[in-house]
């Protein structure tokens, strides 16, 4: 374990606010996605893909992944039927996944410490808020949001209206997630990211967005806190 670019997040000043993102993050669904992934290519007549593959090439927009695959990006009739695969078989396979370990210490010891945090993912709404009920963590954050609308979009804009809606001003905000795209959007609106190799890109791919990357949630709650 250990992190890269150790000089933290803020040039080292304290975060006022976390915001976190959900799968494969907090929630350890890592499996999950790779049974709902290998199902979706199976529909489509791909092989199975494995989790250290599927970590070097994960991008999005989702279809762009799919680009990567086949040298092509799916047609609406055939994104539809791969987001609905995928989906399907997500549903069945997240029931057995739980929260990454220690999530919830460190979520009432930030709050503990008197900041502040919320929670983001591109999962839809409806879908995402059973998942939050059923581990109790809900009242932890100031607001929870996932996405409202057809999937395959980035995040900035998704971002963009999440701090919107919590007046937070991003220089004050620090996004931990697993993807890199989670990084461009903290830098596209002027907020900062930290990087979780626990789930869908590989440490290599992380490394060259330019921001910390760690292996477990705990050092990056640290360097956010500066």
């Amino acid at each position: 374990m250990g992190t890269s670019q150790e000089s933290g997040v803020h040039g080292g000043s304290p975060a006022r606010h976390i915001v976190w993102d959900w799968n494969s993050t907090l929630f350890h669904d890592i499996d999950a996605v790779m049974a709902a992934t290998n199902d979706s290519f199976a529909a489509y007549g791909l092989p199975p893909i494995t989790l250290e593959r599927y970590r070097e090439l994960y991008t999005v927009p989702v279809p762009r992944f799919y680009e990567k695959i086949t040298g092509r990006v799916p047609e609406p009739q055939e994104w539809a039927m791969l987001d609905a695969t995928f989906q399907r078989s997500y549903a069945r396979h997240a029931v057995a996944c739980a929260l990454t370990p220690g999530v919830d210490d460190l979520l009432a010891g930030w709050l503990a410490a008197g900041r502040t945090q919320s929670l983001l993912s591109l999962t839809a709404h409806d879908d995402l808020m059973p998942f939050v009920d059923r581990f109790a963590i809900a009242d932890m954050f100031l607001r929870v949001d996932g996405r409202i609308g057809p999937p395959g979009g980035g995040k900035a804009e998704h971002l963009a209206r999440h701090l919107k809606a919590l007046d937070a001003d991003p220089a004050g905000v620090v996004v931990i997630g697993d993807a890199a795209d989670d990084a461009y959007a903290a830098r596209e609106l002027g907020a900062s990211a930290v990087l979780y190799t626990g789930g869908s890109h590989s440490r290599t791919s992380l490394e060259r967005v330019g921001v910390p990357v760690v292996d477990t949630l705990a050092e990056a709650v640290a360097l956010a806190a500066g």
